[in-house]
């Protein structure tokens, strides 16, 4: 195992795609570790990997963080869909000399899980969501979201330019008093989730990714709300491969209606509600995710 005291994060990477964007990505733990993708929540970056750092070393795993376009150091991408993710992945992965990995999402981050659970599946050692988005049109998607999230998305459908404005606002929040800014976001947060953010190092982790994220304005993050709000363009059932979930049911950034419909939803999938734990299950539990990802 690497001493952690001798591997350092490498957190300003950037790749051109085929298409001429940019494609910013971090990386952490073992360099010479079993590759795993790491996918951000929304607003996220790159740098949200480094939750996982101390862990991937100790584990033997190599962890790619890519920020998704508009965050970050990626370039804004219009008219994506969740559909376009794998290809930007399998570029990341092919210039790296990696042929398979796993993919792992966080909140945000679930359905792009999804897709190349869906559209890759032949490149994945494994798929985990984490806190995952679900569909917005499922039956009671929203039932038990904390009623900024149910504004915040009911906005994207009906007055996305509305959206925009929102995330600009907050960029400049972020931007000009940061510590402010995450007062104002962890006071919609459940208690447990709270009580993990008490931690000044999560807490200045978080605050971190939140700014690189909006670092750019906010035009990635409102777009993606949309892409979230509305159908999303593939049918979860249409996934052959399995798929590990995992869900807090004291969330209330994605309720636990969510993950119960995702998983049943997706054929093969393996869900573990944990009780009383809220959204950031990544931090609480990241030793064991990691292991399960690399299985």
């Amino acid at each position: 195992m690497p001493d952690l005291t001798t591997v350092a994060p490498k957190t300003d990477n950037r790749l051109r795609l085929r298409d001429g964007r940019i494609l910013g990505y971090a990386e952490y733990g073992d360099p010479d570790g079993a590759p795993a993708f790491f996918f951000h929540g929304m607003p996220g970056s790159r740098l949200a990997g480094a939750a996982g750092h101390e862990a991937a070393v100790r584990h033997g795993v190599r962890v790619i963080s890519p920020d998704r376009p508009g965050y970050g150091l990626s370039t804004f991408q219009p008219k994506r869909t969740f559909l376009d993710w794998p290809g930007d992945v399998t570029q990341l992965a092919d210039s790296l000399g990696i042929a398979r990995f796993a993919v792992v999402g966080v909140s945000g981050g679930g359905p792009y899980v999804a897709a190349c659970a869906l559209q890759i599946a032949h490149r994945l050692t494994g798929a985990v969501m984490v806190s995952g988005v679900g569909p917005f049109d499922a039956p009671g998607a929203t039932a038990g979201m904390s009623r900024e999230n149910r504004m915040l998305f009911a906005a994207s459908r009906r007055a996305p330019i509305l959206v925009r404005v929102m995330m600009a606002v907050t960029a400049r929040g972020l931007k000009r008093r940061p510590d402010r800014a995450i007062d104002q976001m962890l006071k919609s947060l459940p208690k447990p989730d709270q009580a993990v953010l008490a931690d000044p190092a999560l807490r200045e982790l978080f605050k971190q990714d939140a700014l690189e994220a909006m670092r750019p304005g906010g035009r990635g993050a409102a777009y993606e709300a949309n892409m979230y709000a509305c159908p999303w363009g593939f049918r979860l059932q249409d996934i052959t491969m399995p798929v590990t979930l995992w869900q807090g049911d004291a969330d209330v950034n994605v309720p636990v209606t969510m993950g119960r419909y995702l998983a049943q939803a997706i054929p093969n999938c393996d869900a573990r509600i944990f009780p009383g734990e809220g959204h950031l299950l990544i931090f609480t539990h990241m030793d064991e995710l990691l292991v399960l990802a690399m299985q």
